[in-house]
């Protein structure tokens, strides 16, 4: 058995979408995942992506995938790798796969100079908190998440005008 890392493609996108759409099922919220194939063909393999996404094949199958962009740390004056998604389909976990993407990601994010590589989980997710935990992660407990959308964003975006 054989498994590839890779950079994603735009044909990938198809199957990127349906990576997507099983995480929010694993997640427990399979109605919040609505991006099209459209939206990540527009704005991951663009002249200025979004993101970007390595694929995890095995076998030539599509095992799984992560999802990243940079961020810039003025504190530091470098940049920093975020990764918006990392998932594994079920039948290719206990495979190695998951941790063969956060290394290629580590990998990524040193040869952009990043400073730090950086991510949220969800608090009752103790396997991937586990996880992280064991690969060297810190969980930054004293940190929050904000997060303005919908209505209560085009309302903040009226008071600034």
């Amino acid at each position: 058995m054989s498994l590839t890392i890779r950079d994603a493609v735009p044909a990938d996108v198809r199957e990127m979408v349906a990576l997507i759409r099983d995480l929010a099922i694993y997640e427990k919220e399979p109605d919040a995942a609505v991006a099209t194939e459209a939206d990540l063909l527009r704005d991951g393999f663009g002249p200025e992506p979004y993101f970007h996404c390595v694929m995890a094949e095995w076998d030539g199958a599509v095992a799984g995938f992560a999802l990243f962009f940079f961020q810039y740390s003025t504190w530091e004056g470098r940049p920093a790798l975020y990764l918006e998604d990392l998932f594994v389909r079920e039948p290719f976990r206990k495979r190695g796969i998951g941790v063969a993407l956060f290394q290629r990601l580590a990998q990524i994010a040193l040869e952009r100079k990043c400073t730090r590589f950086q991510w949220e989980c969800l608090d009752w997710n103790q396997p991937a908190l586990d996880f992280y935990e064991s690969a060297g992660a810190k969980v930054l407990r004293e940190w929050l998440n904000l997060r303005v959308t919908g209505e209560a964003l085009e309302r903040l975006a009226g008071a600034s005008r």
